[in-house]
């Protein structure tokens, strides 16, 4: 029987992740000096996530890690940012099939590939999806959100390139590159 839908690795990775999405983004932050804005971690480690298992798990990892995080942290969920880290998980997830990183290979053509992607999607989604939201959903004044957004976009911008990009080089090497087996005669 060939049944469609998510497997149970990917079920779990989504628990685990989005775990891990809560301890990052509430205990390994660093603080910035915008209100209600720190450098986040845990968006490295989205992307690595959305990159080994898809843009469903990416997108469901964010939603729950996000939402987690905020209650946990704040009492509440802010939605606004909750829906931008759906956006990310999940648009990063799809670059998934570009890169391949089981076949183990993730060199400077996939580097390239995942933080070009990463960037745009990072860039819609703090600078214009976010702020945006927070307009419409909050009624925050203009000036502040768009100032958090691109706080939030830089710095996730940043530390997707530095840490997403380390993680994924260090699970790539974890995987066999395709055709590096031989036969011995």
């Amino acid at each position: 029987m060939n049944r469609k839908g998510l497997s149970v690795k990917t079920i779990v990775a989504i628990g685990i992740g989005a775990a891990v999405f809560v301890i990052l983004n509430n205990y390994v932050s660093i603080p910035s000096p915008i209100p209600n804005t720190k450098i986040q971690t845990s968006y490295g480690f989205l992307a690595l996530m959305a990159v080994v298992f898809g843009p469903i798990a990416g997108g469901l990892i964010g939603l729950i890690g996000h939402a987690l995080s905020d209650t946990t942290s704040y009492g509440s969920v802010w939605w606004s940012w909750v829906v931008v880290s759906v956006f990310v998980g999940f648009f990063i997830g799809l670059v998934s099939k570009k890169i391949n990183i089981e076949s183990g290979i993730f060199g400077v053509r996939q580097i390239v590939t995942f933080n070009l992607v990463q960037f745009i999607v990072q860039a819609a989604g703090w600078f214009l999806i976010a702020p945006t939201l927070d307009i419409l959903i909050y009624a925050e004044p203009s000036n502040k959100v768009f100032v958090q957004g691109l706080f939030a976009g830089i710095a996730n911008i940043i530390s997707v390139a530095i840490i997403g990009t380390i993680l994924l080089i260090a699970y790539a090497r974890t995987r066999g590159k395709t055709g590096s087996l031989t036969k011995d005669m």
